[in-house]
């Protein structure tokens, strides 16, 4: 054997030997997603731990798709045959010149916030749960709460990806205009997302209150003025009694001096003990209240860092309609609501700002977003679900792509204007669809 027939029967024996160990020592037979509702359909699970090993585990795979918190409730991190998950890819940078912090592709909301602010720097925005993983937030446009706050990918500077040939391709807001703009949103289907550099801003601090009983009459002619009463506001509500149950709003600290709260909001009343969303539920995992200060990752998203949220085993779907046609679209789903409550822990109602990302729900237009969570009760929200969809058809409503809906792709390809251009894009850096699984097959090129 001369020298470079054994250097390449070498390399590729170091780098079998490597991608085995990388895979094996996993009991992943029957993993599931956060919820339980979702069991992958792989046990070949890759946990790289640097982006050469990373590179590696691509070349490798002829299909492969990124495993994030696992906190999506449908196929959409799945695959049949591996899945790679970037936990160890944890590094966290802040560059105070240029107002910005590159993440690992391991990284959670959970350790960046703490982190960012101890350096005394936040994020725009967190989502409900600070739980989720930020490539895995990004890919799907999930999102926080805010008239003028866009989801958490808009927040996105910069992407470094491994693409299906297994090179690193880095892409930014400032030099890739139409490419960034296609890939941030990514579904997954652009390659793995090693790095993530996101804009931050000087901390600060939030309060936050609930309010009590609100007459969803009062949302007719005053839903926009609820909505612009904080710097994030949600409704929560189970459809009965033409009522919102309560209304979370939570407020910047200007200049050191806690908001005044009002003891009503049009007829609504102030809480004066700490509530979780769905009612009869501790609130012992929720985030402060009582329009207590605190610091901007301690209030924006609803449950603790440190806590377990929720009630357990749990679904969730999601829709996001034009904001101008909000109301209209509450009484649609308000007509359901027989239907709906028997399966359902709560409804939350919020808005998000409009953006630029081609694949982001939030696309080109103030939304609003109305959402479900639900019993663990599959075959009955199952038969719920397209009564909601039909209902909200006529608002162009386009579901959230990480949680759980039953349309149909020739109606959501439709709410996409740059979807073809999403496709070429997908084209160039995965010609032969090595990140493509059902989820992507069916919703970005099915019938």
């Amino acid at each position: 054997m001369d020298k470079r027939e054994f250097l390449k029967t070498s390399g590729a024996f170091l780098a079998g030997t490597m991608l085995s160990s990388l895979a094996s020592g996993e009991q992943t037979s029957g993993r599931t997603n956060w919820s339980g509702n979702y069991t992958y359909s792989t046990d070949r699970l890759y946990q790289p731990q640097t982006i050469e090993e990373v590179q590696h585990v691509v070349k490798s795979c002829n299909k492969l798709r990124a495993l994030g918190a696992r906190h999506s409730f449908n196929g959409i991190a799945d695959s049949t045959d591996n899945q790679i998950s970037l936990t160890h890819l944890n590094q966290m940078a802040l560059n105070r010149e240029a107002g910005t912090v590159t993440v690992g592709g391991g990284v959670t909301y959970s350790e960046l916030a703490p982190y960012l602010d101890g350096q005394g720097f936040a994020l725009h925005n967190l989502a409900s749960l600070p739980h989720i993983s930020v490539p895995g937030a990004i890919a799907t446009a999930t999102h926080g709460s805010g008239n003028k706050n866009g989801n958490l990918a808009t927040a996105v500077t910069g992407l470094e990806v491994v693409t299906a040939d297994g090179k690193v391709l880095v892409l930014s807001r400032g030099q890739d205009g139409d490419r960034f703009l296609g890939a941030v949103v990514n579904l997954g289907a652009i390659g793995i997302v090693t790095k993530v550099t996101l804009a931050v801003q000087p901390a600060f601090q939030v309060s936050q209150v609930v309010y009590e009983n609100l007459s969803m009459d009062q949302l007719e002619h005053h839903l926009e003025e609820v909505f612009a009463g904080g710097y994030s506001v949600s409704l929560f509500t189970d459809w009965q009694n033409h009522r919102i149950g309560q209304v979370w709003v939570k407020r910047r600290v200007a200049g050191g001096t806690a908001p005044k709260f009002a003891p009503e909001l049009l007829g609504a009343t102030l809480a004066t003990r700490r509530l979780h969303p769905i009612p009869g539920h501790s609130a012992e995992s929720c985030t402060e209240q009582l329009g207590i200060p605190g610091p901007w990752y301690e209030r924006l998203p609803h449950f603790r860092i440190n806590s377990t949220p929720s009630s357990g085993a749990e679904l969730q779907s999601e829709y996001l309609i034009p904001r101008e046609r909000g109301y209209e679209a509450i009484l649609a789903v308000e007509q359901l609501r027989d239907h709906v409550t028997p399966h359902l822990f709560i409804s939350e109602i919020r808005t998000v700002e409009r953006d630029d990302l081609w694949m982001s729900t939030a696309y080109q237009r103030p939304s609003m977003a109305i959402h479900f969570t639900w019993k663990p009760e599959w075959p009955a929200v199952k038969d719920v679900l397209p009564m909601i969809e039909e209902k909200l058809a006529p608002f162009d409503a386009r579901p959230h792509w990480g949680k759980l809906f039953t349309m149909a792709p020739s109606r959501i390809k439709p709410l996409y204007s740059q979807l073809p251009n999403y496709q070429e894009l997908l084209a160039h850096f995965d010609p032969q669809g090595k990140f493509r699984n059902r989820f992507v097959n069916t919703n970005i090129y099915g019938a």
